[in-house]
């Protein structure tokens, strides 16, 4: 093996002992929770943060990748953010007496916020490669459907 593996293999133990550190404390942290409700919260995560970005990428061909990329990282932090904020954690977890965002479930608003700045980075942003990289997948999807 080449340094460069060993050294690969190395990083890639450590980051599966720390994710595997920071599961368990987590399992712990919300023990006695509903799981089909922390499911729905990563889903909450994962929608807020990939969907935006999908559909605008897929259907506007003005999207630019720094409006994908501004568009998942405000979903992600948006949601993880109003998730501390939350009920949840602030009330379960942490046992105050109330929370300073008021749904258990942020993603009524992180999913739209997310669009949106998508949206207007796009629109402030230019970015050629990715409209003809559109202007060619769409030239690829209309010739395919001829030629079949």
């Amino acid at each position: 093996m080449t340094s460069t593996h060993h050294t690969l293999a190395a990083a890639r133990w450590r980051i599966a002992i720390v994710l595997g550190v920071i599961a368990v404390v987590l399992g712990i942290v919300f023990k006695g929770q509903n799981v089909a409700f922390m499911v729905s919260l990563a889903f909450a995560i994962a929608a807020s943060a990939n969907f935006p970005a999908l559909v605008l990428s897929i259907f506007w061909r003005r999207c630019t990748t720094q409006g994908a990329v501004a568009s998942m990282v405000a979903g992600t932090v948006g949601t993880l953010l109003l998730i501390w904020l939350s009920p949840v954690i602030q009330v379960d977890i942490l046992k105050h007496t109330s929370a300073w965002f008021p749904l258990k479930n942020p993603a009524m608003l992180t999913i739209p916020g997310s669009f949106l700045i998508g949206i207007l980075v796009s629109l402030f942003t230019s970015d050629e490669k990715a409209v003809a990289g559109y202007d060619g997948s769409l030239r690829d999807m209309i010739d395919g459907a001829r030629a079949a």
